[in-house]
């Protein structure tokens, strides 16, 4: 089984290699991101794997389709970079919902812990042997409120990590899945929290959820992490309810525009987004690169459910991990995976 790997780092290479030669599935490793220009790449192999900043649109999921492909296998559990819709009838799509909804959370509240306690400031100023604590004072996390957008798996485990600390936990969701924590209005948890962590995926109604009304309805020095989707949040209105001394602070690991910025060394050049580097001049932004899934227990998870998935799909004609544009509700087929969504 050939199967063309677009976007390929350093890092993903140990855990496919080593998982591929168990399964006998030969990874064509390719650095480009897969797009119109380079879906010709694909040629010959009748599954791409992709990751969250190739762009899998209608244009290239038709050339992807004449090619011979019949299979997309995300590496992510989000699929917001993929035309779920057009794919439908000509290519299957799958993905890897759960590969490691610790490594997420831990990271949300490692950058919101760096951040409420100045870490990354007092690492800088000990370095060059400057022990001034001036400026460096922080606040305890225990008895704030913390409001939690999206109670799935990443978003219920930091709940649990938020409890550890003693926090008191408000939550929105559509579809509410615990009965230990206190579900309010969107408009109540923007209204009532301390800090705002995003947890959900990306779709039409959600994007930009955070905007400027948003945030208008937020306390004075709020603080709000995203580890989720970067379109989640109007990037724009970020920077200005910072700059207005509206917004205490932002932790960011996605960025809406980061698919051409983020995953490479940019040291040596110009950063051509303004926005972007706005917000990393800010003193309470804390920006990191889209690392959040970024740990060993992931990346070898990611591996072995995504050679699963293939395998699973071109052996049993069946995944349950397929997303299906046909009845819906993409992520929860109504047919409860008893077949091919087509």
């Amino acid at each position: 089984m050939k199967v063309a790997f677009f976007d390929s780092k350093p890092y993903d290479l140990p855990s496919f290699q080593s998982v591929g030669e168990k399964e006998d599935i030969d990874f064509k490793f390719i650095e480009a991101k897969l797009n119109a220009d380079t879906a010709e790449l694909a040629k010959g192999c009748p599954v791409v794997c992709v990751f969250v900043n190739d762009t899998v649109d209608a244009g290239v999921i038709d050339k992807l389709y004449d090619l011979g492909v019949r299979l997309i296998a995300l590496r992510s559990a989000g699929y917001n970079n993929v035309d779920v819709r057009h794919a439908f009838g000509k290519i299957h799509v799958v993905h890897v919902p759960a590969y490691s909804p610790y490594a997420v959370a831990e990271h949300a509240m490692a950058l919101l812990l760096t951040s409420v306690r100045r870490i990354h400031k007092a690492f800088n100023r000990t370095r060059e042997f400057n022990f001034s604590l001036s400026g460096l004072t922080g606040f305890d996390l225990h008895g704030k409120t913390v409001g939690v957008v999206g109670t799935g798996k990443i978003g219920s485990i930091f709940i649990d990590i938020c409890k550890g600390f003693g926090m008191n936990v408000l939550a929105y969701d559509k579809y509410p899945s615990r009965s230990d924590v206190r579900y309010v209005t969107l408009n109540e948890l923007l209204e009532q929290s301390d800090i705002i962590s995003l947890h959900c995926p990306l779709t039409p109604e959600t994007r930009h959820m955070i905007d400027a009304s948003a945030i208008a309805k937020m306390k004075t020095g709020v603080m709000i992490i995203n580890t989720s989707r970067g379109a989640l949040i109007d990037a724009e209105a970020l920077l200005q309810g910072i700059k207005d001394r509206h917004v205490g602070g932002a932790c960011l690991d996605v960025y809406e525009e980061e698919s051409d910025i983020f995953f490479e060394d940019r040291s040596g050049h110009i950063l051509d987004d303004d926005l972007l580097s706005r917000l990393i001049s800010m003193p309470n932004v804390i920006v990191t690169s889209h690392q959040a899934f970024l740990t060993r227990e992931a990346l070898d998870n990611i591996a072995e459910t995504t050679v699963r998935n293939i395998k699973t799909f071109f052996e049993e004609g069946l995944c349950e991990n397929e997303l299906c544009y046909r009845c819906g509700n993409i992520e929860h087929c109504k047919k409860d995976r008893k077949e091919k969504c087509f």
